[in-house]
């Protein structure tokens, strides 16, 4: 074996002085990190349609702010569930609404509204009525997903049933296809 032709160095031994040096050389590299931060990025974002998936920069309309189309007499409206998502594509937030009169009594029907605010950020109104209370309807399980609307109405099979205890359960969900929201029922959706 041929010696080496270096000798051997001092800096491969490590002593504690060499663990002090190192942990003071990364302390002033996180130091000195910390006050050089890059800018704040100042690109342009892409003009053109914004698609379903984009994000929805503007807060989703609020039930609390919307007169809805129903006669509750002395009795107040109230907003049983609402969810909230872009239902036509165009980057803000549709907030779908399930509401019924506070009837002190039985199961009043309930109403499921699209609510939606202008461009301009004008007042939230009601676009579009997905179940009308005058169909003696409860709305069981929603829920806003991937540009859809999709429940469980709870109905009645005939005006004899009482109002307390609905014997139909349909499966539906709505679309916004051609400027309307379009209502399916998939294929044994409906039960008795």
């Amino acid at each position: 074996m041929q010696p080496s032709a270096v000798p051997e160095l001092a800096h491969t031994h490590a002593r504690p002085i060499h663990w002090v040096a190192t942990a003071t050389a990364v302390a002033g590299v996180v130091a000195l990190s910390s006050v050089l931060q890059p800018h704040a990025a100042t690109a342009a974002q892409p003009s053109g349609p914004r698609t379903q998936s984009a994000p929805a920069h503007a807060a989703p309309p609020d039930p609390a702010a919307v007169e809805f189309p129903l006669d509750c007499g002395p009795v107040e409206v109230v907003v049983k569930k609402k969810a909230s998502g872009d239902l036509d594509g165009d980057g803000r937030p549709e907030t779908v609404a399930v509401v019924h009169c506070d009837a002190p009594m039985g199961t009043p029907p309930d109403g499921v509204y699209v609510l939606t605010r202008g461009a301009d950020g004008a007042e939230p109104r009601v676009v579009a009525t997905l179940v009308d209370p005058k169909d003696r309807t409860n709305v069981d399980d929603f829920a806003v997903r991937d540009g859809e609307v999709t429940a469980s109405l709870l109905g009645y099979s005939s005006a004899d049933v009482p109002s307390c205890c609905p014997d139909v359960r349909e499966s539906v969900k709505w679309r916004w296809e051609n400027g309307a929201f379009v209502r399916s029922v998939p294929s044994a959706a409906k039960s008795v």
